[in-house]
């Protein structure tokens, strides 16, 4: 299990993803899911994933080191002309390596389930956020839905539904994403620190912030202890339902 977001405003992008895999109560590791691809100046990709690791590890190897075209050229995600075409480019991955492991995969009941999240930049083109399905296909974050999720992602929507819009601060957008992120983590064990962040603002081409947050972080762990703090206090501030036999006329 994991928990990856992206969120898309007016300001920037950020993006947050844990590191846990779990094959199990005894096969707990941690893995990088947050992956950056620069070309310093030009483009920069920023690209999340969950699902099975070694399907995701190998799209992320041929994103890198090249898909093999009929003329023998290998073309990478950094050959991509706009951040429509990397988004197709990268679900043209997805698939091939379905075609190449897929099968062999189930065979042994393992599952084959991946999607990703694809945010970034290229050098006067407009900054854009996708999430992309096991099939290939994707979908676009919008000012009307400024944030997309993969892995497991109904812990922290709530947080980001009542708060997040295309118009918020980019580092109120980072504390957002961090309290859902916190709130995946205490509801599933499947997901969990390091946790590593991107920040990029619009049209800087270099990330403000690229960061890991490690256990026992000061910030990190202020602002859990802060968020729960707040909802205990939310929660004594609302009078009593008036139902039952104590009910007030």
């Amino acid at each position: 299990m994991t928990y990856c977001v992206g969120i898309l405003t007016e300001a920037g992008l950020v993006m947050i993803a844990d590191t846990r895999t779990n094959a199990g109560l005894d096969n707990i590791a941690t893995f990088r899911k947050l992956h950056i691809f620069r070309e310093p100046g030009r483009k920069l990709f920023a690209l999340a994933t969950a699902g099975n690791l070694g399907f995701t590890q190998s799209v992320i190897s041929i994103l890198r080191e090249g898909l093999e075209r009929a003329d023998g050229r290998k073309e990478t995600l950094l050959d991509q002309a706009s951040m429509f075409e990397a988004a197709q480019f990268v679900g043209e991955v997805i698939r091939h390596v379905h075609r190449v492991d897929g099968a062999a995969i189930e065979q042994y009941g393992s599952s084959v389930e991946v999607s990703m999240l694809l945010g970034g930049q290229i050098a006067g083109q407009s900054l854009r956020l996708f999430m992309l399905y096991r099939a290939g296909n994707f979908i676009e974050a919008t000012p009307d839905t400024p944030y997309l999720q993969i892995g497991e992602h109904k812990y922290g929507k709530p947080i980001l539904d009542r708060a997040v819009t295309h118009r918020s601060e980019l580092y109120d957008v980072l504390k957002l994403g961090l309290i859902s992120m916190d709130s995946t983590m205490r509801s599933n064990l499947g997901v969990g620190l390091p946790i590593d962040i991107l920040v990029l603002r619009r049209d800087a081409l270099v990330p403000e912030v690229e960061h890991r947050i490690d256990a026992g972080e000061p910030y990190f762990h202020d602002l859990r202890e802060r968020w729960s703090a707040a909802l205990r206090k939310a929660h004594n501030d609302i009078p009593p339902p008036p139902y039952g036999p104590n009910a007030k006329p």
